[in-house]
C-alpha cells in the first residue's frame, strides 16, 4: 500500500514552500526585483541555500560542472536508477517568485516526506535546480538541462552577454571549468524518469476552479518573420480600388490568422507580435508591412499544417490585391509529448486529490524539452492567479502548493511502484 501525506502535514510543507520561494527571491541582482541570472554571484547563492534545504531533508549534494544544484535521496537498492525531479533556479528579469522554484521546493518536500517516515523507494530520488532554463543572460536556453543531456554545443561557451563577457570566461570566474562541461552529462542508465511540477503560466486551471492540471505535452513552435511589398503611395490622391496597401493586407492576414487558427481547434495559437510599416507617415500608403509569426500546438502535424494553410491564405491575400508576401522561419521547436505511464501516474495521483485531472498542454517551455531526449517525462501545472507569470504579480496560493506536493509525492511512488501493484492498491481516497 502507498504511503501518503496527510493534509496537516502537506499544509506545513507548503507552508515552508512560500516561506522559501521568498527567501530566493531576495536572492536578486537588482535591488526590489527578482532578477537571478546564470553564472552570476546570485546563481551560486542561491544554489549554497537549496544545498542547505536538500541536505537537511537527508539528501547527498552537489554541484555539476554546469552549475547545476543536484541532490540525491537512495534507493531501498544501492546504484539503483533515480526518478530525477526538478525545475530551473535562474529568472527572467523582474521575475516572479514561482517560475522555476516551486518546482524545485515541493520537490525537496517530496523527499522530506519520505524520509521523515524512513522510506525508500524501488528508484532513487534525485533532484536538480537547474542553472539556466531562461536564457535571460546569454540568449541560449535550457543550458543547464542540456548540460545533463550531454547536449552543450561546443560554440556555446563563445556566446557573450551584454558586457561581452563570455560563457567560457563567466565559467572560469565562477571556479567551473568550461573543459569539463560534458562530464555532467548523466549515464542513460542512471535515469528512469522525469517529474516537473510547474505553475501553470496561464488561466486554464483558474477558469477551471482546480489547483492542478497534468501536461500532455510541451508545445511545439514555428517563428517567422514576414513581409508584405505593395506601393506607397499618397493618401489622398489615390483611389480606393487602386491602391496596393500593404498594411491593409497585413491586416486583412492577421484577422484571418485569429479566425482560422480558433477554428481549427486543437490547443492550437498564433499570435503576431510585432509589425512596422513603412514609409510609416501619416499621410503615405503603406508600401511595405514586416510582421512577426508566432504560432505553437501541442502535435507537430497538425501545427505544421496550420502554418501551411495561414501561410497559403497570405499568398492569396496578397495575390488578390496585387502585391507580394514573403515569409521566412527563424525558429522552431518540436513539440513534446509527455510519457504516457508517467502521464498515467500522474493523472491517477492529481485524481486522487481533487477528484479529476484535467489535461492541457504546455505552450511555455521547460527544462523537460531538454531531458525529454534521453528520458521519459511528465508535468503537473499548479494554477497561478490570473495565469499571470515572468512579472512580479505571478502569485500561487499556499492550499494549491499544499495539493500540489499531495499529487507530486503520491506520482513519485506510482513511477517508482511496479504497474502490477498500484493497479490493485486503493489509492482513490484523497488525502
Amino acid at each position: 500500500m502507498l504511503n501518503l501525506i496527510p493534509k496537516a502535514m502537506a499544509d506545513d510543507a507548503a507552508q515552508r514552500v512560500m516561506q522559501r520561494c521568498d527567501r530566493l527571491a531576495s536572492i536578486s541582482e537588482t535591488e526590489g526585483e527578482l532578477t537571478r541570472v546564470y553564472l552570476s554571484d546570485e546563481h551560486f547563492q542561491a544554489n549554497r541555500q537549496v544545498q542547505q534545504w536538500m541536505e537537511a531533508a537527508g539528501m547527498s549534494v552537489w554541484q555539476d560542472e554546469v552549475g547545476n544544484i543536484c541532490g540525491r535521496y537512495e534507493a531501498a537498492t544501492s546504484r539503483a536508477p533515480a526518478i530525477l525531479l526538478g525545475s530551473h533556479l535562474d529568472s527572467v528579469r523582474n521575475a516572479g517568485r514561482y517560475d522555476g522554484p516551486l518546482g524545485v521546493l515541493t520537490a525537496i518536500e517530496v523527499v522530506s516526506a519520505l524520509h521523515s517516515q524512513n522510506i525508500r523507494l524501488a528508484n532513487a530520488i534525485e533532484i536538480v535546480g537547474f542553472a539556466d532554463e531562461e536564457g535571460t543572460r546569454f540568449g541560449i536556453t535550457l543550458l543547464g538541462s542540456k548540460g545533463l543531456t550531454g547536449q552543450w554545443p561546443n560554440d556555446w561557451l563563445d556566446k557573450t552577454d551584454s558586457q561581452s563577457i563570455s560563457v567560457r570566461e563567466a565559467m572560469l570566474a565562477q571556479n567551473l571549468d568550461p573543459l569539463k562541461v560534458q562530464h555532467a552529462a548523466r549515464h542513460p542508465d542512471s535515469i528512469a524518469a522525469y517529474l516537473e511540477l510547474h505553475i501553470e503560466q496561464g488561466p486554464c486551471l483558474e477558469t477551471a476552479d482546480l489547483p492542478l492540471g497534468v501536461v500532455t505535452a510541451i508545445n511545439g513552435a514555428h517563428r517567422l518573420n514576414c513581409q508584405f511589398t505593395g506601393l506607397a503611395g499618397h493618401a489622398g490622391t489615390v483611389p480606393m480600388t487602386q491602391r496596393q496597401d500593404a498594411l491593409a493586407a497585413a491586416a486583412e492576414w492577421m484577422v484571418a490568422i485569429e479566425k482560422e487558427t480558433t477554428e481549427a481547434g486543437g490547443g492550437l495559437v498564433a499570435t503576431v507580435g510585432q509589425i512596422s510599416c513603412s514609409p510609416g507617415a501619416v499621410n503615405v500608403i503603406s508600401g511595405e508591412v514586416a510582421l512577426s509569426l508566432d504560432i505553437r500546438g501541442p502535435e507537430d502535424a497538425p501545427l505544421s499544417n496550420l502554418l501551411q494553410q495561414l501561410l497559403s491564405r497570405a499568398e492569396k491575400i496578397a495575390a488578390a490585391r496585387g502585391i507580394t508576401f514573403y515569409a521566412e522561419e527563424f525558429y522552431h521547436i518540436a513539440a513534446t509529448t509527455c510519457d504516457t505511464r508517467l502521464r498515467e501516474a500522474c493523472t491517477q495521483a492529481v485524481s486522487a486529490v481533487q477528484g479529476c485531472a484535467p489535461q492541457l498542454s504546455s505552450g511555455a517551455g521547460h527544462d523537460a524539452i531538454a531531458i525529454a531526449s534521453q528520458w521519459p517525462v511528465a508535468m503537473i501545472f499548479v494554477r497561478c492567479e490570473k495565469g499571470i507569470s515572468h512579472h512580479p504579480a505571478e502569485a500561487v496560493t499556499v492550499q494549491d502548493v499544499a495539493a500540489g506536493i499531495q499529487a507530486f509525492t503520491r506520482a513519485v511512488q506510482l513511477t517508482a511502484t511496479p504497474q502490477r501493484e498500484y493497479e490493485t492498491d486503493d489509492i482513490s481516497q484523497a488525502v
